[in-house]
């Protein structure tokens, strides 16, 4: 299982320990993930991602899973992110015609 974020993308970032005595090593610095069941309102389903806790803190201050995903970039998107966000375009293009 890969250590990156399945919303935002963000992954390990590389840096130095530094001692004491100022003697440099190499070292990772890891994104906080977490497991969270995330609901869809536009597809009426819960999916389970590992996300990184500030994305998660982004979902909720954009309003949810579905504005969150409408609004994210492809390339930053999970292959089963990116499924969903086309799931819950194709169901709010649906929706659009009838109201």
């Amino acid at each position: 299982m890969s250590r990156r974020c399945e919303l935002t993308g963000i992954g390990p970032m590389v840096g130095n320990n530094v001692s004491h005595s100022n003697v440099k090593t190499k070292r990772r610095f890891l994104p906080a993930l977490s497991p969270a069941t995330l609901a869809s309102d536009a597809l009426g389903q819960s999916y389970r991602l590992r996300i990184s806790n500030a994305a998660l803190r982004t979902i909720d201050f954009r309003g949810g899973l579905d504005p969150f995903l409408l609004k994210a970039r492809d390339t930053d998107l999970s292959p089963r992110a990116l499924k969903i966000k086309r799931q819950v375009k194709a169901k709010l293009s649906a929706a659009q015609p009838a109201a």
